[in-house]
C-alpha cells in the first residue's frame, strides 16, 4: 500500500467525498419556480429539516422543504456516519434544565441520548432506505483517568437496565477487537450503530416525498417575510405558510439580526483508504465504529466496501483549507501500524455547528417561524431527536420544545467577526486541560 494524492469521484454538484462517490440514488428534485402553499416550509435539506419534513407528513400536514444545493449536502451528507449516546452537553443541559424538569432532569437527559436512535433504526425498516446501518461501536481510553469516566457510563448504563449490550473492556480485551496498542481500555456499546449517513438523508427525504412533500433543490431562501402567513423567497419563487421551520445550521445567513454570534462553525476533516481486503477484519474483526475519550478526538469505522473511514482534527478557525490527508494519515498510522502507507482515496471537509454552551438551540423568530439548530459534532441522532420536537412543536404540542427554547445561550457580541477565534482559543484550553486529566 502506497500514499498517493486522494482520488475524488464525485456526483455531479455535490462536494467530493467517499459519501457522494457512493450515492444508492442521487436526488433529481426541481428549481423552486413561481408561486406555492403549504402547512408548512422548511428551509434546509440536511437531517434536521428532512427529519422533521418526515415527521410533520406523517402527520398528514402539506409540507415543502427548500434546500440551497442538494439534499444532504452540508454536514448531514459527509460527518463520520456514527449513532451514539453521547451528548458534547449533557452536563450544561443537566443543570439548565433541572429549572424547568426538576428530578426529572436526568431521565430526559438518559431518553435523549436514545431515542434518536429508536427513530433511525425505525424508519430505516419502515421505509427500506438502504443505508448500511450496523451495530456496534467502542468508546475508547487514552490513559486510565479516561478508563475512569468510563466506569462511570458504564455502570449508569448497568443501572439503567442496558445489561448485555454494554461491555468495559481492559487493555487485554479491547485489544481482541482492535490491532492497536494506543487505548487503555474501552466501553462496548452494541446499541451505538454507524451508517452511511448520505444515503440516509436521501432516503429520508424520498421517504417524505413519497408522503407529498414537496423537496426543492437549488432554490437559497434569500428571505423569510414574517407575518400571519410567512412567506419564504428565492430567486424564482416564493412558498407561503402557516409555519417556517429554519433548518440551515451554519450554512445560511439568514435572520442575523435574531442568530449571529450564536453558532460558530468547526471544520472537520476526513478521509478514506482504499479497500483494505484482509486487513479490514484484522484490525477491526466486529467491524466496529470508535471514538476516544479526548476533547478534540479522532473516530472511525468501517464502510461497506472494506475500507477504512477516519476522521478528526477539528479545525476551529471556521476555515476549509486543509491537507486533511496528511494531517491524519500520521494518526491513522498511529493507530493501527499495519496501515503504514495505506492509500488514502478520499478526503474531505465537513462543517459541524458548534454552541459555546453545546446545547441544541430551539426557537422562534417569530409567532410562526421557529429555528433548530447547533448539535456540536453529535449531529446524526440528535438531529432526528429534533426532528421530532419540532414537529410536536408545530402541531402544538411544546412540552420538549420549551424545555431546550427555555435554555440560556451565550451570544459573541460582534460573533460573525470573532467567533472563531474565540472558539479555537476556547478549544486550545480544553486541548491543555486534557494533559490534566
Amino acid at each position: 500500500m502506497n500514499a498517493a494524492i486522494p482520488l475524488q469521484r464525485a456526483a455531479p454538484e455535490r462536494e467530493p467525498s467517499y459519501y457522494t462517490a457512493t450515492i444508492g440514488i442521487e436526488t433529481d428534485y426541481p428549481t423552486l419556480e413561481g408561486e406555492h402553499r403549504a402547512d408548512v416550509a422548511i428551509i434546509g435539506g440536511g437531517f434536521t429539516g428532512v427529519a422533521t419534513a418526515l415527521e410533520l407528513a406523517e402527520r398528514g400536514l402539506s409540507v415543502a422543504l427548500v434546500e440551497t444545493h442538494k439534499i444532504g449536502w452540508g454536514a448531514s451528507g459527509r460527518n463520520g456516519g456514527q449513532i451514539t449516546g453521547s451528548l458534547s452537553g449533557d452536563a450544561a443541559m443537566r443543570k439548565q434544565m433541572r429549572a424547568t424538569l426538576g428530578d426529572d432532569v436526568d431521565d430526559f437527559i438518559w431518553w435523549l441520548r436514545w431515542r434518536g436512535h429508536d427513530i433511525i433504526r425505525t424508519r430505516v425498516a419502515r421505509y427500506g432506505i438502504d443505508c448500511d446501518l450496523r451495530n456496534g461501536h467502542l468508546h475508547a481510553a487514552m490513559k486510565p483517568s479516561h478508563l475512569r469516566e468510563l466506569e462511570a457510563s458504564y455502570a449508569e448504563a448497568q443501572r439503567r437496565g442496558m445489561g448485555e449490550e454494554v461491555e468495559l473492556l481492559d487493555r487485554a480485551a479491547l485489544r481482541t477487537h482492535l490491532d492497536s496498542d494506543l487505548y487503555s481500555g474501552a466501553l462496548k456499546n452494541l446499541r451505538n450503530m454507524h451508517v452511511h449517513p448520505l444515503n440516509l438523508c436521501i432516503g429520508e427525504a424520498r421517504a417524505a416525498h413519497g408522503l407529498g412533500t414537496s423537496i426543492f433543490e437549488h432554490s437559497e431562501v434569500i428571505d423569510i417575510v414574517h407575518g400571519a402567513t410567512p412567506t419564504i423567497v428565492t430567486t424564482k419563487g416564493r412558498i407561503r405558510a402557516n409555519q417556517v421551520l429554519l433548518a440551515g445550521d451554519v450554512y445560511h445567513r439568514l435572520a442575523r439580526t435574531q442568530l449571529s454570534g450564536k453558532i460558530f462553525p468547526a471544520m472537520g476533516g476526513l478521509v478514506a483508504t482504499e479497500p483494505l481486503g484482509d486487513l479490514a477484519l484484522q484490525i477491526n474483526p466486529q467491524q466496529l465504529a470508535v471514538y476516544d475519550c479526548r476533547f478534540v478526538l479522532d473516530y472511525y469505522r468501517p464502510t461497506a466496501d472494506g475500507r477504512l473511514l477516519f476522521g478528526g482534527g477539528a479545525n476551529y478557525s471556521g476555515h476549509s483549507s486543509r491537507d486533511v490527508a496528511a494531517e491524519l494519515l500520521p494518526c491513522i498510522e498511529e493507530t493501527f501500524p499495519k496501515l503504514k502507507g495505506v492509500r488514502i482515496d478520499y478526503q474531505w471537509t465537513c462543517a459541524m455547528g458548534i454552541v459555546v454552551n453545546r446545547i441544541p438551540q430551539l426557537g422562534k423568530l417569530s409567532d410562526n417561524v421557529w429555528y433548530c439548530q447547533g448539535y456540536s459534532g453529535h449531529g446524526v441522532a440528535t438531529s432526528h431527536i429534533m426532528g421530532e420536537i419540532m414537529a410536536e412543536a408545530i402541531t402544538g404540542t411544546l412540552g420538549h420544545f420549551d424545555t431546550f427554547a427555555a435554555c440560556r445561550h451565550v451570544r459573541v457580541p460582534m460573533g460573525d467577526l470573532i467567533g472563531n477565534p474565540l472558539l479555537a482559543a476556547g478549544m486550545w484550553y480544553y486541548q491543555m486541560l486534557e494533559h490534566l486529566r
